[in-house]
């Protein structure tokens, strides 16, 4: 068997169910959507002819490393209106190595192989997640999104870029929300299907209040023309938006990076900000929201306070009392 039928083997059993992701739940079909792009954008091109029994560790670390120097960087047009920008990286060898393993795991579980080559491999480490808002950050991104509002830009780009900064959701969350998953009266999110599964999340005043002026009440909060769909064009326009704030490097998740960053120094636990984020690691949300336990009300509000105050240029009050 080579690699890339061994892909395929693998993207099937994925699709039918058969191979759980995180928390032993199914992935989901954006996941897979991701999985299948590494595998046609850098497995199968460095390594789909190969034989898995021929795989050795030192195979993988030359795949990392050809991964990070760009070796299968490309642009290729994926539908008439669509390309995919392949570039490669230290964080993309890392993060498609993590799934090549996986995918030789399972090799080893269908008795392909004995042994996983991919263990042990000399992974860079990936920094991804170590960028944080500053304040002038916060306070340019603030000015960049009143002054699109004011010019007539696209309102679903706008409140979806609010609604992450202000409540520390993530992208495909913040866009795909739904009217019935809002509780208007108890300030929380009861989203349907977010990457943990069903997730209960409380938000902040802040954060509340635009969602309500919205007043939409079936389909999608950020529809698409004809409110069947969600609105599709966030990540083009979050580009205008980083732009139009100087500061192109800033994506969505940066965004919650920060959320969670600034719950920490205005002195919050750890259990409290993962379950102001979803996190699967802050399970106590189901015990504290059982019926909204205001403590994490007060925090998710304190926050998105905190936040919109840098975003807007006006001093915000700390727990502690301290004005910033």
């Amino acid at each position: 068997m080579t690699v890339g039928e061994l892909c395929d083997i693998y993207l099937s059993a994925v699709e039918k169910g058969l191979i759980r992701g995180k928390r032993r739940r199914p992935k989901k079909a954006s996941t897979i959507a991701t999985d299948r792009g590494r595998i046609e954008r850098h497995i199968k091109p460095l390594l789909g002819s190969r034989k898995v029994r021929d795989l050795a560790q030192h195979d993988v670390n030359k795949f990392i490393r050809d991964v990070a120097s760009g070796k299968t960087a490309t642009d290729v047009r994926t539908k008439p209106r669509g390309r995919a920008r392949v570039t490669g990286g230290r964080g993309t060898a890392s993060r498609t190595v993590g799934l090549l393993g996986g995918i030789l795991s399972y090799a080893v579980s269908e008795g392909v192989i004995e042994t996983n080559p991919a263990r042990g491999a000399e992974r860079f480490e990936d920094n991804r997640r170590a960028v944080r808002l500053t304040p002038s950050q916060y306070r340019d991104l603030g000015r960049a999104l009143v002054s699109a509002e004011s010019e007539g830009q696209n309102k679903s780009a706008i409140e979806i870029a609010w609604l992450i900064c202000l409540s520390g959701c993530r992208r495909g969350e913040a866009v795909g929300l739904q009217p019935a998953e809002i509780d208007k009266r108890q300030n929380v999110l009861n989203l349907i299907d977010s990457k943990e599964g069903t997730s209960i999340r409380p938000i902040g005043t802040a954060p509340m209040d635009r969602l309500k002026k919205l007043n939409i009440k079936g389909g999608y909060m950020f529809p698409a023309t004809g409110n069947k769909k969600p609105y599709g064009g966030f990540p083009k326009a979050w580009q205008r938006i980083v732009r139009r704030a100087e500061m192109p490097e800033i994506t969505p998740h940066v965004l919650r990076h920060s959320f969670a960053s600034e719950a920490h120094d205005l002195g919050f636990s750890e259990p409290t900000i993962a379950a102001l984020l979803g996190h699967h690691s802050g399970s106590t949300t189901r015990g504290y929201i059982h019926h909204v336990d205001s403590a994490l009300i007060m925090a998710a509000d304190s926050v998105s306070r905190h936040i919109l105050g840098m975003m807007l240029g006006r001093p915000s009050v700390t727990p502690s009392g301290i004005r910033e």
